[in-house]
C-alpha cells in the first residue's frame, strides 16, 4: 500500500520540474509498495458527469453474452498445514463459512497492445503466445452452498511486499460474509508464487518476503508454475469463469455475479484488465478499483514480472475507458490521490457505469489493515486510525446491489485540491483536507486524520498517515461539553449512513470512532 509525500502547498513549479520530482519521489516510495498490507503471516480535476445514471434499469453486463474460453481446472490441496496468506486481521474463518484452497491449473495466453497503452483506456488487445500454468486459488464461501446469495467476488491478490496479500478480504470480510458471499483470493502474478525481489520487507513477514509460495512452503506449493506477469490477466479470468461454471469455488452450483476487487498494485492490475482484457473476454460483472494508481500494470514477456518502477516513473496516467457496460466504482484513499500514486492524473468524471469515491482524512495502510501490530510503527506519531474499511464495505455493497438491479452508487464529491503545475490537497485551518467522502471523525473532529505521514524515518511510514490529537483549547471552542460533542458525532453518524457511504450494519462501528473522552465534560 503506497504512501503519499506531504500535502502541503509548495511554490509553483513548471510542469517538467514537477513531472521530475514526481518520477524522483516515486522510485522511493515504491520500496514499500503495499508491504505493510502482508503483516502477520487525463489529468482532470472535472467533477461533472454526462448525466446518465443507471439507477432502476436492468444491469448492462447481465446482458451481455459471454464468449467461450476455456476455465481453470481446480484440484484442492490437501498437503499439511494452512493457506499461506499475509493478512493481519480477518484470519479467523468465520462460523457458517469454510475455506479450502485449490491449485488453479490450465493454459493461459499473453496479450499485447497494437495500439499502445492509450491515455483514453479504448485499448485493442490481441493474444500472442501461450503457457501452461499452475496457480494458487483460496476459496471462503458458506459451508451450506444452497445459503450463497450468488455473488463471487475474486481479488487478485497483491504482490507488492513479496508474499501474497488480501488486503480487499481484510477490509471487507464482514461485508463478504453477512451478505453470505464467496470469496477467491487469485495468486495472479509471478512474485507471489516464484518468488522476486523485497526491497522493504513487511515487519512479521521477514522469513518469508520475496521468497513465494514454492519456497515458503516446498511441502504445499512446489507443484505450482507461474509463467510470468503477461499471462496473470488470462489466468484471473479462467478463475473467474471457473466460478461462473459451477466448480468447486462454489460448492458446485454457478455464481450468478463475478465481482473482480484489487487493491494498490492490484488494482493497476484491474485498469488494465478492465481496459483491454474484459471487452474480450466480459468475465466480470463489475470492478471494485481500490487505491489505484495513476498509470496501469504493464504488459511484460514471458518469465518476467510487472515493473512497477517504471511504470510509475514513466508517469503516463491512463483513465478507465468509458464505452464498457460493466460498472466500476473506484475507491481512493486520501493519500492516493496526490504523490507518487498520483490517481489525480487519471481522475475523471462519474458517468452511467462509473463512480469515483475519494475518502477525507485515511491512508493506504491503516491502523484497521495492521490489526495487532499497528502500535510497533514508529513513525513519529500515531498512524492513521480512520475508517476507510466501513467505507469500503459499503463500496462492496453498493457495486453488488448495481450488478444486480442496476442501481447506481451515490456520487461523491472530490478531494479538493489546488491548482498549478504541482497541485496539493486542500485543508482546513486543523489540517483536516476538504472535500470527498466525509466520516464522523473528519467531520466532527477531536484528532487530525490523515494521509500526511507522521515524521518517522523509513520509508514505511509514508505508507501509514497519520493521527494527531487537536489541542485541548481547539477542541473547547469546537464542542462547549462532551455531550454536545457526542450529540453532534450521532448525527453525523446517521448523516453518513444516509448518504449511503456507511452501511446501516456498520452504523455501531462508526459509532465506536468517536472520542468522547478527549473533551472536557
Amino acid at each position: 500500500m503506497p504512501r503519499l509525500d506531504r500535502d502541503v502547498p509548495r511554490p509553483p513549479r513548471t510542469a517538467r520540474s514537477a513531472a521530475r520530482l514526481r518520477r524522483r519521489r516515486a522510485a522511493a516510495v515504491l520500496a514499500t509498495f503495499l508491504a505493510l498490507s502482508v503483516v502477520g503471516a487525463a489529468c482532470s480535476s472535472d467533477d461533472g458527469d454526462d448525466g446518465a445514471d443507471t439507477r432502476g434499469s436492468t444491469p448492462p453486463s447481465t446482458r451481455t453474452a459471454r464468449p467461450a474460453g476455456p476455465a481453470a481446472e481446480l484440484t484442492e490441496i490437501r498437503a499439511p498445514g494452512h493457506p499461506m496468506m499475509g493478512a493481519a486481521v480477518g484470519t479467523e474463518i468465520p462460523k457458517g463459512y469454510v475455506q479450502h484452497e485449490y491449485v488453479a491449473s490450465g493454459t493461459a495466453t499473453a496479450y499485447e497492445a497494437p495500439g499502445g497503452l492509450t491515455r483514453d483506456g479504448r485499448w485493442s488487445f490481441r493474444t500472442t503466445t501461450t503457457a501452461p500454468y499452475r496457480t494458487r486459488v483460496v476459496v471462503r464461501r458458506p459451508a451450506d452452498a444452497d445459503r450463497s446469495n450468488g455473488t463471487v467476488i475474486v481479488e487478485w491478490l497483491n504482490v507488492s511486499g513479496g508474499i501474497d496479500a488480501n488486503p480487499e478480504y481484510a477490509n471487507m470480510h464482514e461485508e463478504i460474509t453477512r451478505r453470505r458471499a464467496t470469496w477467491v483470493g487469485v495468486s495472479a502474478q509471478r512474485i507471489g508464487v516464484e518468488g522476486g525481489p523485497v526491497l522493504v520487507a513487511p515487519p512479521g513477514a521477514e522469513g518469508v518476503a520475496g521468497k513465494g509460495l514454492k519456497a515458503a512452503d516446498p511441502e504445499r506449493y512446489s507443484s505450482l508454475e507461474h509463467p510470468g506477469d503477461g499471462y496473470s490477466f488470462d489466468i484471473f479470468t479462467q478463475v473467474a469463469r471457473a466460478a461462473r461454471a459451477g466448480s468447486p469455488v462454489t460448492g458446485g452450483a454457478g455464481a450468478r455475479y463475478v465481482l473482480a476487487a484489487g487493491e494498490s498494485q492490484s488494482a493497476m492490475a484491474l485498469v488494465t484488465y478492465y481496459n483491454g482484457v474484459q471487452p474480450l473476454t466480459r468475465a466480470f460483472d463489475g470492478f471494485l478499483v481500490h487505491s489505484r494508481a495513476g498509470v496501469p500494470l504493464p504488459l511484460v514477456g514471458p518469465g518476467e514480472a510487472a515493473d512497477l518502477a517504471t511504470s510509475i516513473g514513466a508517469q503516463k496516467p491512463v483513465l478507465l475507458r468509458d464505452d464498457r457496460p460493466e460498472p466500476v466504482l473506484e475507491l481512493q484513499a486520501e493519500s492516493d490521490v496526490i504523490g507518487p500514486l498520483d490517481s489525480f492524473a487519471a481522475r475523471q468524471p462519474d458517468r452511467a457505469t462509473f463512480r469515483l469515491w475519494e475518502v477525507a482524512g485515511t491512508a493506504h495502510a491503516d491502523a484497521h489493515l495492521l490489526g495487532p501490530i499497528a502500535g510497533a510503527a514508529n513513525c513519529g506519531v500515531p498512524i492513521n486510525a480512520g475508517p476507510m474499511h466501513v467505507v469500503a464495505k459499503a463500496a462492496l455493497h453498493h457495486l453488488d446491489a448495481w450488478v444486480r438491479t442496476g442501481e447506481a452508487p451515490p456520487r461523491a464529491e472530490r478531494i479538493e485540491t489546488t491548482e498549478g503545475a504541482a497541485p496539493a490537497l486542500r485543508r482546513d485551518d486543523d489540517g483536516i483536507a476538504l472535500g470527498g467522502v466525509r466520516t464522523p471523525p473528519v467531520d466532527v473532529p477531536v484528532e487530525v486524520l490523515s494521509g500526511a505521514p507522521g515524521p518517522g524515518a523509513g520509508l514505511m511510514c509514508l505508507l501509514l498517515g497519520s493521527t494527531k490529537p487537536l489541542p485541548a483549547e481547539r477542541i473547547a471552542a469546537l464542542y462547549p461539553s462532551r455531550a454536545d460533542y457526542q450529540r453532534r458525532y450521532d448525527a453525523d453518524v446517521a448523516r453518513a449512513v444516509r448518504a449511503g457511504f456507511a452501511l446501516e450494519a456498520d452504523r455501531d462501528a462508526l459509532a465506536a470512532f468517536a472520542r468522547p473522552k478527549l473533551v472536557s465534560p
